[in-house]
């Protein structure tokens, strides 16, 4: 009787799998025929192949399936609507050239629209080219947006533009290696939570990466250059945002704005107007960062205090910290940071200077009015100067002030990261 019911067990599970080889069938789409229509009369599951060729076409897909490139076929969406929309969960897109969305900013038009509701959809591989937005991503989660170049109708000026990939009202998307360029924010990320950004190059835009009311999210080996500013995070916190290169920004490298519990270590900011931008931040870890080659290294305001910033190299900056308060801040209490104008001194070897460095001393001041001095920053009298506010503190304002600066850079390799500036510099 057992022998039986093994028997019959295992011809059951047999033929389910079976009914499931039949069922993700295979459907090739050659030049000629319509996508469409082959993506209507598919099954759940199917896998649909288009080969090589053009294809006009604005493309539903409202059940779970595979639409696949074989050899990089084009499909154009007529400047009108959205390319491919997509509203039914477990879609992947791979290996497609998308081109040609409408440019309605009030309908959101999309080279790839993921819909309420596509949960767990794949797009990689895809070049995704003169749409409006690229990726538009509403209340779909757990998405993986992979190895894609996209780049926007670059002739429109930045207001008028999409962004490269749109994130609203989503958890858990995995955004990795895409190459976003000419659009108006490269990513755009809004109320979107638990999501990974890994690997990304983000450039010639107005924001390499936009970041608005999220929260647990990683920022990680992401490029962002030759933007207007490069990752800007606002009103968020409980983020991750670690060895990134912000570079070549014509206004900010990174900008920290309103924002909590999160902790920026370990990035290279350089060649930027501004390195970073602090303004109303409490209670993040700042730590490890080369900031070099900047017009101003660190603008800091509007009550940016209760950090902890350490280990970071602030080298070459034309102003090495511009700050707003009413008292001092203190930086580098544990461990210090670098600063390469401090002129005190190691008497005791322990690699750590004597005398604290003040980043918003008397000579700082005077080159906010008077700009021309920056020409004489390193000359004999200017650095006189700067020892004569030091012992006269009549003439002291409140200062960002690290009480025991290293006198060494952590980041040894730092001299290649100089002269990374905005094409129009």
């Amino acid at each position: 009787m057992t022998g039986v019911l093994l028997r019959t067990a295992c011809a059951v599970l047999l033929g389910w799998w079976g009914a499931g080889i039949a069922w993700a069938a295979t459907i090739s789409v050659q030049p000629g025929q319509d996508l469409a229509a082959a993506v209507k009369a598919a099954a759940p599951g199917d896998v649909i192949e288009v080969a090589r060729g053009m294809y006009h076409v604005n493309l539903l897909i409202d059940k779970p399936l595979t639409l696949r490139g074989i050899d990089r076929p084009t499909l154009s969406g007529g400047n009108q609507g959205d390319t491919i929309r997509v509203t039914a969960p477990d879609v992947v897109i791979e290996g497609l050239i998308v081109r040609d969305s409408g440019d309605s900013l009030k309908d959101q038009n999309a080279g790839i629209y993921l819909y309420p509701g596509a949960h767990r959809a794949v797009v990689r591989r895809c070049d995704l080219t003169y749409n409006l937005f690229g990726l538009w991503i509403e209340k779909a989660d757990d998405v993986l947006i992979e190895e894609n170049l996209i780049t926007g109708k670059r002739e429109y000026a930045s207001s008028q533009r999409g962004n490269g990939i749109q994130l609203y009202n989503t958890k858990g998307a995995r955004i990795f290696r895409n190459n976003i360029s000419f659009v108006r924010d490269a990513l755009y990320v809004d109320v979107s939570h638990h999501a990974v950004f890994k690997g990304n190059k983000l450039h010639r835009s107005r924001y390499g990466t936009h970041y608005m009311n999220s929260y647990y999210n990683l920022w990680e080996d992401n490029d962002t250059f030759y933007n207007r500013g490069g990752l800007a995070l606002m009103e968020v916190r409980e983020q991750v945002v670690r060895n990134n290169r912000a570079w070549g920004n014509s206004d900010h490298g990174i900008m920290l704005r309103t924002l909590q519990d999160a902790v920026i270590e370990n990035n290279i900011v350089a060649g930027n107007n501004r390195g970073f931008f602090i303004y109303d931040v409490e209670y993040i870890k700042l730590n490890g960062n080369l900031v070099v080659d900047n017009v101003v290294g660190v603008h800091l305001s509007a009550g940016s205090t209760r950090n902890e910033v350490e280990g970071n190299d602030f080298i070459g900056n034309r102003e090495q910290v511009r700050y707003v308060g009413s008292r001092d801040e203190r930086w580098g209490v544990k461990g210090g940071n670098h600063w390469s104008n401090y002129l005190g001194w190691d008497r005791d070897g322990d690699s750590r200077g004597d005398v604290p460095y003040e980043a918003n001393d008397m000579v700082d001041r005077l080159t906010w009015k008077h700009p021309s001095m920056k020409l004489l920053l390193a000359s004999p009298a200017v650095q006189a100067l700067r020892l004569v506010g030091q012992q006269f503190p009549v003439l002291r304002v409140p200062s960002v002030v690290d009480p025991k600066p290293r006198m060494q850079p952590t980041h040894q390799q730092w001299s290649e990261w100089r002269g990374k500036h905005f094409p129009s510099q």
